[in-house]
């Protein structure tokens, strides 16, 4: 699987919106795999995240070689460390955290990747991540010892996305972090859309069909959704092709 940033851009030129599945290798029992990805691939999820805050050392290497066994779709790495980078995967999202000002989280735990990066063939997407303020504390927020912006200071978190643009990111992500009461608000993102020349990512939070397509509406390029399927498998009922 190559050419996956590529493809996102095409998708957003011809307005087809993305949806990827986060699944956690720390809560995710690695013998579902094959019952689970079946029902990503009756859907229309369009790529597979795989990635914690906390995972033990070598399991999510595991669990990305079980998924590639079951699907097509490109799998991509939402590393919370170092030690979570697998070659078994397609890609990964390089995350700087340009939302805190922790250096280890915007640019040290980066440097500390590229050694094992070049024993790799994923591809590297350049992913400037934003943590929004969501009603409860985060493990985002734990293991970062960093702040989320808060949700009514919107003009900070267009600047702060624009800023990542300049910075030569290639893709925005805005994050409400995993089990949030609320999403990412809809006037967040249609500010961030507007003022973004490069695709936008929106997670946490998503726990319905009608917050899904309130985020597509509201400019979402790409949604991702974790915590709803770990809770309620049923939801791929509302997301069949």
């Amino acid at each position: 699987m190559k050419n996956i940033y590529q493809n996102i851009l095409k998708s957003v030129s011809t307005k087809k919106k993305l949806l990827a599945v986060l699944i956690d290798p720390d809560k995710f029992p690695v013998e579902n795999t094959r019952k689970f990805i079946d029902k990503v691939n009756v859907s229309i999820i369009t790529h597979v995240f795989v990635g914690g805050s906390t995972v033990e050392a070598g399991v999510t290497s595991i669990l990305v070689a079980e998924i590639k066994k079951e699907t097509t779709l490109p799998v991509i790495l939402f590393p919370g460390d170092v030690t979570q980078i697998t070659n078994h995967a397609d890609g990964l999202l390089f995350l700087s955290l340009i939302s805190g000002r922790n250096p280890d989280y915007l640019i040290g735990k980066h440097v500390e990747s590229i050694s094992k990066l070049r024993k790799t063939q994923l591809e590297v997407l350049p992913t400037g991540y934003i943590l929004i303020e969501s009603g409860r504390e985060t493990a985002v927020q734990r293991v970062t010892g960093t702040l989320p912006v808060a949700s009514a200071a919107i003009q900070k978190i267009v600047d702060t996305a624009k800023a990542g643009e300049l910075l030569g990111m290639g893709l925005i992500y805005l994050e409400a972090g995993s089990g949030a009461v609320s999403p990412v608000s809809a006037e967040i993102i249609k500010a961030v859309k507007q003022e973004l020349e490069i695709p936008l990512i929106v997670g946490g939070g998503i726990k319905n069909k009608l917050q899904l397509e309130s985020a597509y509406a509201s400019g979402a390029d790409m949604v991702v959704i974790g915590t709803a399927f770990e809770e309620d498998e049923s939801f791929f009922d509302d997301l069949l092709v």
